[in-house]
């Protein structure tokens, strides 16, 4: 193996190794957000309500994860002080003929990050979230502590007349399970300390959403879909009332590398709908499993099927259950040229 593809052993390499295969990074203004997204979603009672994404601009997390490329939608330099508040007012403006239940606030980092999103905005930011039912925020494990409450308490003082505050859920990124890949991914936590920060948003009365990727780097193709179901089960067990797989994406150079040196392999189309069957089989309704449609494009060798296995996938999510596959016309046809 050429020593400069050798993946490295230690984090702080390995930090060195994400950031030099990096591309050149979008500039973008601090004070305006990047993008409004309106979505169905099955609640936790059954029902499909509207939630907004809102994906605001913000200071690029601290951690360098083997397989993240939201650096790109980020900043190099602090977020100031007012900047989320007035992005967040903003995109709620542009919301006021298409009406959602809850919203989910992206910052492409993590939301209890004082660099990325400052307490001093807390006020502000719930103030802008005030009549909604739910709110989600993303953060690492290794963040849930006292800014968690603050800004939950910002949410109960800015809401409206005698209304409930606002649901919080935070989604966390575990993964996988697998611990060798946990630690090759350059996560910087363990399964022990996940498990931790998910009891202490339990004990806030707080909601937890995870995040389980498709196709990890570092876990054998053979064993790829046992190590999902590990990793499934682990999530219930931490609490997790949804469960979000991604497909893993190529595109941040580091997991080029990867592929190059056989530790990578793109999912396709079916390894994504071969997943999401297998999550939601073994969830059996105990936590809501759903698929990130975000892109499915790239994931597909057929463009005659593509848009009916999407809409298959969007109904699987809404429906939590698993509906018959799509039969390719072009495959059927192919295989009797």
């Amino acid at each position: 193996m050429p020593e400069a593809l050798a993946y490295p052993t230690t984090a702080i390499a390995r930090d060195r190794f994400v950031v030099e295969r990096r591309g050149s990074r979008p500039q973008h203004d601090p004070w305006r957000y990047q993008g409004v997204l309106v979505e169905d979603e099955r609640s936790p009672d059954g029902e499909v309500v509207s939630i907004a994404t809102i994906f605001l601009t913000g200071r690029e997390c601290p951690w360098r994860c083997a397989m993240c490329d939201l650096w790109k939608y980020t900043t190099i330099t602090d977020t100031p002080p007012g900047a989320i508040t007035s992005q967040l007012n903003a995109a709620r403006e542009s919301l006021t003929d298409r009406p959602v239940a809850g919203v989910k606030l992206y910052n492409a980092g993590n939301f209890f990050d004082p660099r990325a999103v400052p307490e001093s905005g807390y006020e502000g930011i719930a103030a802008a979230l005030a009549g909604l039912s739910r709110v989600i925020v993303e953060s690492h494990p290794a963040l849930v502590g006292p800014r968690v409450d603050r800004f939950s308490g910002a949410l109960v003082r800015q809401r409206v007349a005698d209304e409930r505050p606002p649901r919080l859920e935070v989604a966390m990124g575990l993964e996988t399970v697998h611990p060798e890949a946990l630690d090759l991914l350059n996560k910087r936590f363990t399964l022990e300390q996940f498990a931790a920060s998910a009891r202490a948003l339990e004990q806030r009365g707080i909601g937890l959403r995870v995040f389980l990727l498709i196709s990890p780097p570092f876990v054998p193709a053979a064993e790829q879909d046992e190590w999902l179901r590990r990793s499934i089960e682990a999530s219930i067990e931490y609490g997790a009332s949804a469960i979000s797989l991604i497909p893993t994406r190529p595109g941040n150079g580091t997991l080029e590398a990867l592929a190059a040196i056989g530790k990578f392999a793109q999912p396709d189309l079916n390894d994504v709908e071969r997943s999401f069957a297998l999550g939601l089989s073994h969830a059996r309704g105990r936590a809501r499993v759903v698929v990130d449609l975000w892109d499915l494009e790239r994931f597909t060798h057929c463009p005659d099927c593509f848009a009916p296995r999407r809409d298959r996938l969007h109904a699987m999510n809404l429906q939590q259950t698993i509906l018959p596959r799509w039969v390719c016309p072009a495959r059927d046809r192919a295989a009797f040229q």
